[in-house]
């Protein structure tokens, strides 16, 4: 519903930004929830998030009429800043229209919580994209990931792990659902995209 198909030229309306790790390693790790989501715009558009500009793999897409540039930053997560300052810069696009898919070990698994704006709230990569825009007024779709299984479990560890049995298939529809808030968002606002998926 609601996705079009490649954009061949004109400016951007919208930053859509998926938080994770590049490389082989972190696939499938909680910590690149927001990889998976722009995964699934991505094959949802028909489109190739393989462009490296901006230190990011980017391609440009159309949801109802916005034009969106989809991003999975290559800069690894604690520096994602990098990636979105420079293409909001670029674009002139404002922190209302920088919509972030990042993990939140706060959340049950598979929850979805969507946000107008607030603190990084201990997320490395938030905090990143809070300094390099300059301020916290950007849109956020959460993922939860579950916390640590004891309080001394390494956080590093933990965010880095794989999903698997029950948790694996939860993660599918939390991102197939997070696919879906994108799309509202975008096209019926924050606080629609809150209503239905909060």
């Amino acid at each position: 519903m609601l996705f079009g198909k490649k954009v061949k030229s004109g400016g951007i309306d919208w930053l859509v930004v998926g938080l994770g790790n590049p490389g082989g390693q972190y696939e499938r790790t909680r910590h690149n929830v927001g990889f998976l989501t722009i995964d699934e715009l991505e094959r949802r558009m028909h489109v190739s998030v393989r462009k490296l500009q901006y230190k990011a793999l980017t391609d440009t897409a159309v949801v109802e009429g916005q034009r969106a540039l989809l991003m999975k930053p290559v800069t690894f997560m604690n520096l994602s800043g990098e990636a979105v300052g420079a293409a909001a810069s670029f674009y002139h696009i404002p922190p209302e229209r920088v919509l972030v898919i990042s993990d939140d070990v706060s959340l049950p698994v598979g929850k979805l919580r969507i946000r107008r704006d607030g603190s990084a709230g201990g997320h490395n990569g938030l905090k990143s994209i809070i300094a390099h825009l300059g301020c916290d007024r950007f849109p956020r779709i959460k993922i939860g990931v579950g916390a640590k299984p004891h309080p001394d479990y390494n956080m590093a560890d933990w965010v880095l792990s794989k999903f698997s049995g029950e948790d694996e298939k939860t993660i599918a529809k939390a991102v197939a659902d997070a696919a879906d808030a994108v799309a509202c968002l975008i096209t019926r606002g924050v606080d629609a995209a809150m209503g239905a998926y909060n």
